[in-house]
């Protein structure tokens, strides 16, 4: 099969206070194998079709429902190759389960859904069409993220005895939503957030560092969730302690209050042999302790003779280049690439398993467990399956 650029749709992300739209766009042409062919950006139709043709999208929708049926109808050599959905919550399923249905593959935003319940009719969908499917956690797609989770399969600090996960941000410390703020006005809103505010939104990536890196689960939770801000019915602090399936206990702290915090979120993976850590202020490196050793410290650069072959078609820039946030997100996008390149037949990069569906699902399993925890005090709550 001759090679071309893929074709990629966008549902959601066309302006009006959208922040992911953006960065999405810029990482699906980051390297120049894919164009922006078919989207449904707004929710009113009319700004839909303007807001396609203002960002150079070739066709443009008025709903994702039209957009799924119209590229449906072109057939397999003419229709997009997948589609990215980077709506609020509540506008995941939908389109996700519709594009999947007609065989054309996902990347959706995270979390998943705003019920378990929805989140496993979406996994039914998609592993009945076995569709390609990756949900955007953007910071696996960082390498050194990646390398820490190669190290732990490894072997390089043994058995996992511990675990500790951080996102903190400062920017809902005050009510953002009165004042004009989409953004705000979403994530607070249960209808359109889910069941979790400040754990869906940045929570479910501290829990899905624990799962990427050391590929292990929650299987019981004790969590505290508060609103700190006065009148909001979402949380916007959260913090559960979390027993992995292997007997380890995980912290999974969050918060949308603590002013001064710019994102630094990371984790400590603790074994039994060593830890390793990764901070997102420092997100080029990678940092690796030993008992009674110095610091091994791993950076990011394609030339470095440790980074496995697993890797280095993700990194694009040599020693001392810094890559950041954009590349990370493109990363998501060249591992949803290369899967559907090669089901095609053609030849590419073995893919990274970035998450996927059952990531998607796991994660509201422990956003739902954690809420039924946070209710009855902190009291252990077990983590459903699919956690």
């Amino acid at each position: 099969m001759k090679r071309r650029k893929l074709r990629v749709g966008m549902v959601g992300g066309g302006g009006g206070g959208s922040f992911f739209g953006a960065p999405h766009r810029r990482a699906i042409l980051m390297d120049n194998s894919a164009e922006l062919t078919a989207g449904a950006l707004r929710s009113d139709p009319a700004e839909a079709l303007a807001a396609a043709e203002e960002l150079f999208f070739e066709r443009g929708y008025g709903s994702w429902s039209d957009l799924i049926a119209g590229e449906a109808a072109r057939g397999d050599d003419d229709r997009i190759d997948y589609l990215t959905i980077v709506t609020p919550n509540d506008a995941h399923a939908g389109p996700a389960e519709a594009a999947a249905a007609v065989g054309i593959g996902v990347l959706c935003e995270k979390p998943l859904t705003i019920t378990l319940d929805e989140a496993r009719r979406l996994y039914a969908v998609v592993q009945d069409a076995e569709v390609p499917f990756v949900v955007a956690h953007t910071y696996t797609g960082y390498p050194m993220v990646m390398l820490a989770r190669r190290f732990v399969r490894d072997g390089l600090i043994g058995e996992v005895r511990k675990i500790e996960a951080w996102y903190p941000q400062g920017w809902l410390a005050s009510r953002r939503e009165d004042e004009g703020s989409k953004q705000a006005s979403w994530r607070v809103d249960p209808a359109r957030a889910g069941v979790s505010g400040c754990g869906g939104d940045i929570g479910s990536h501290a829990y899905e560092f624990i799962r990427f890196v050391a590929g292990l689960r929650a299987v019981r939770v004790s969590a505290r969730m508060k609103s700190v801000v006065p009148g909001r019915a979402l949380d916007d602090d959260f913090a559960a302690f979390a027993e992995l399936d292997n007997g380890a206990i995980a912290t999974v702290s969050a918060s949308q209050i603590d002013i001064g915090a710019e994102n630094d979120n990371g984790f400590r993976v603790i074994g039994a042999a060593g830890t390793l850590q990764w901070r997102h202020a420092r997100f080029a490196r990678l940092e690796h302790f030993v008992a009674d050793r110095p610091v091994a410290v791993y950076r990011a650069g394609a030339d470095y003779g440790y980074v496995p072959e697993s890797i280095r078609p993700y990194l694009r820039m040599p020693q001392g280049h810094p890559e950041g946030f954009h590349e990370a997100l493109a990363n998501l996008h060249r591992t949803i690439e290369w899967t559907v390149r090669g089901r095609r037949g053609e030849e590419a990069p073995r893919p990274f398993e970035h998450p996927g569906i059952v990531d998607g699902v796991a994660v509201m399993a422990f956003l739902e467990a954690s809420v039924a925890s946070a209710r009855e005090g902190g009291a252990w709550v077990d983590v459903p399956f699919g956690g």
